[in-house]
């Protein structure tokens, strides 16, 4: 669930990213998906094996803090999209 603290429409010029670090910001964001993709794609694969604990905890907790990650990559994408120029 993105962070409801982070606004999600300017309020005023000042609020606006200007373009150059919005591109940035958004290449960023997007390599950070790509990473995250391969995390959860392998976390995925390893929950298919066989595990004994505590390996099968700890990959609970990979989950756990992979989807914190996801939560905070879309609200950065969500906050970069309302506070860029259209």
């Amino acid at each position: 669930m993105p962070d409801s603290s982070i606004p999600h429409s300017p309020d005023s010029e000042q609020d606006t990213i200007p373009e150059d670090l919005a591109i940035e910001i958004r290449k960023l964001a997007h390599d950070l998906s790509n990473a995250l993709e391969i995390i959860v794609q392998t976390s995925f694969l390893l929950s298919t094996t066989e595990m004994k604990e505590p390996a099968s905890d700890w990959l609970r907790m990979l989950d756990s803090g992979v989807q914190k990650a996801l939560d905070i990559n879309l609200a950065l994408r969500g906050y970069i999209k309302d506070h860029t120029p259209r």
